[in-house]
């Protein structure tokens, strides 16, 4: 497996790791090519189940282009003290030294689930907080990401790029790095566009689900309200026994990002994964996912008989 880790600046660093499968060419890649454009590292744990089924058993490509460094989170990182050996809640070691310890964190998560290539583009995490304008129009470059967005994009010609479904009580970074993918995606040529789909996290126990027509003031975000949600249900057994679930695999990721210690209090959670999709992609990619969900259904394992 590849790793190829773009950074903002004009150098290019190649890691290569060995779990999961080999180096893939063009040729190799018969299945779905997806970018996952998030906010923060670790923000793909939301799809990575279904990130983790297109890699290792549909034979895809799955990207990841990461906004800001991370630095934000340093006040959840007190159990990351003594294994980094860092002093990492206080904030000036914490935003010296995070942005390099979540990059590895990704990276070894990456090497979990698949990803192939990751793009940091290194926008500063300055804090939590709900209002998409901060990092729009105060903490990030939204223009160099735009360009870097659309360049990526074009370069590598994706069948999917998924975000977080933008709802109005989600972290306001999480709201702009979806934002800015559905605009870099609506400035390509129609029919160039990736199908661009909104992640949301639910449980079987679930009694009422996420209402989303679209977020306020941003044409871009609306959903198309009559097309079934598309959903991957992480929970659904198989295995010697029906023992095994694909939230191992979930549990493997998240315990990679040790720095960010409220990331661990999600192993277990959520049965499905599931995708909204926007209007701007269209009716005609409706069919496309349907197969794709469809494909996603399937379990290679054979169970042994012992």
């Amino acid at each position: 497996m590849r790793y190829i880790i773009y950074f903002k600046h004009a150098f290019l660093l190649l890691i290569f790791g060995t779990f999961g499968c080999s180096l893939l060419s063009a040729q190799q890649i018969t299945g779905p090519k997806v970018l996952v454009v998030v906010a923060h590292p670790d923000d793909e744990t939301a799809a990575a189940a279904t990130i983790y089924k297109i890699t290792h058993e549909l034979n895809g490509l799955v990207d990841q282009c990461v906004i800001t460094n991370g630095e934000g989170g340093y006040k959840y990182s007190t159990l990351a003290e003594s294994y980094y050996g860092l002093e990492l809640t206080d904030e000036a070691v914490g935003r010296a030294n995070l942005p390099r310890i979540r990059k590895q964190e990704l990276m070894n998560a990456g090497k979990i689930i698949g990803t192939h290539n990751i793009y940091f583009l290194d926008q500063k995490d300055a804090h939590y907080g709900l209002d998409e304008h901060e990092p729009l129009d105060t903490s990030w470059n939204v223009a160099w990401i735009n360009t870097r967005l659309k360049e990526i994009l074009n370069e590598n010609h994706y069948d999917y790029v998924f975000c977080l479904l933008p709802v109005p009580g989600t972290h306001g970074g999480h709201k702009a790095a979806s934002l800015l993918a559905l605009r870099a995606v609506q400035s390509l040529p129609q029919n160039a566009r990736p199908i661009v789909l909104g992640l949301t996290s639910a449980s079987k126990t679930d009694t009422s689900g996420v209402i989303f027509d679209q977020l306020k003031d941003y044409a871009e975000s609306k959903v198309m309200v009559h097309t079934p949600m598309f959903t991957f249900d992480k929970s659904r057994p198989f295995g010697y026994n029906n023992k095994l679930t694909y939230k191992i695999i979930v549990n493997w990721e998240i315990a990679e990002h040790k720095s960010q210690g409220t990331m661990q209090l999600a192993m277990n959670l959520g049965d499905y994964e599931n995708f909204w999709y926007f209007s701007l992609n269209g009716p005609d990619g409706v069919a496309k996912c349907k197969a794709l969900f469809e494909k996603l259904k399937s379990r290679p394992y054979k169970t042994k008989e012992y």
